[in-house]
């Protein structure tokens, strides 16, 4: 099996000097690692969370400076129009506007559609779909008032077309979100925003490396065509492409960020037996 990647921080390969970005959801796991690149490559990142102030704090303590000030960390709940008021407004008063939106906050549940509770399939809608909208609005205001417009890349999941036994809200909401960055892209051009999409496969995290294991890690490797689960850099990586301007003439597209899973899905079943409590994500 080949290794995943050691991607040099230190020598990032995109120039964000200057760019001020927020990712939602970003104290941890694929958050957290977009924070870090987008930092390594010049930007001054403000780090969105919802419960884990700590872990946001001491992550936004870690990046590298920026020249255009010192990293931010900010609360506030995604699918709740007043809490994202309140999150752009605090952001608008440090950052004094916003280059770079990573919509990246995201919430998941397991469990038989069947007996699915309908505040699940709420919340999952609320964070995975209207959290990227109402993002996405008023980060464009903000971006429409610059000169250079700005960049949104929606974090999706190669779930918003291949279906997965247990996760029928997740699925729908990303779907949704997949072809909101297509009708974002067309509306935002107006104004020089850049709206695209990455969809990672099989990725490790803090939270899902339990899971990854008790299902069988060498089952996805021989699934995955490039050998191997992937990393939370190799999707950050993507999105620092995205955002650069390298990617310029590129949106409303979705890049597919996994290892070829697509092409030959693992035929896992994440779902407890019915009756069985699974805890949400």
């Amino acid at each position: 099996m080949p290794p995943a990647p050691d991607l040099p921080l230190a020598a990032p390969a995109f120039d964000l000097s200057g760019r001020r970005a927020l990712v939602t959801g970003g104290s941890r796991g694929i958050g957290a690692a977009i924070a870090r690149h987008l930092a390594a490559c010049g930007a001054r990142v403000a780090v969105n969370y919802i419960s884990s102030r700590e872990a946001a704090e001491t992550l936004v303590a870690a990046l590298p400076p920026s020249a255009g000030g010192p990293h931010l960390a900010l609360a506030g709940d995604v699918s709740d129009p007043t809490a994202v008021d309140a999150l752009f407004a605090r952001l608008d008063d440090a950052f004094g506007g916003l280059d770079l939106l990573i919509n990246n906050a995201g919430w998941e549940s397991v469990g038989h559609a069947i007996d699915l509770p309908l505040e699940d399939f709420d919340r999952a809608l609320g964070v995975n779909l209207r959290g990227p909208f109402l993002c996405s609005q008023r980060a464009a205001r903000l971006m429409a008032r610059g000169a250079r417009g700005g960049v949104i890349v929606n974090n999706l999941s190669i779930h918003d077309q291949v279906p997965r036994k247990g996760l029928a809200p997740y699925c729908a909401a990303k779907a949704g979100a997949l072809m909101l960055t297509r009708c974002l892209a067309l509306e935002f051009a107006d104004y020089g925003i850049r709206v695209n999409a990455v969809s990672p496969g099989a990725v490790e995290t803090d939270m899902n490396r339990a899971e990854i294991e008790r299902f069988g890690r060498e089952k996805f490797d021989r699934a995955i065509p490039l050998g191997r689960v992937g990393s939370v850099d190799d999707i950050a990586g993507v999105v620092s492409f995205l955002c650069s301007d390298h990617a310029a003439y590129i949106t409303g597209t979705t890049l597919y960020a996994d290892g070829g899973y697509m092409l030959t899905t693992v035929p896992y079943d994440p779902r407890p037996p019915r009756g069985a409590a699974a805890p949400a994500h």
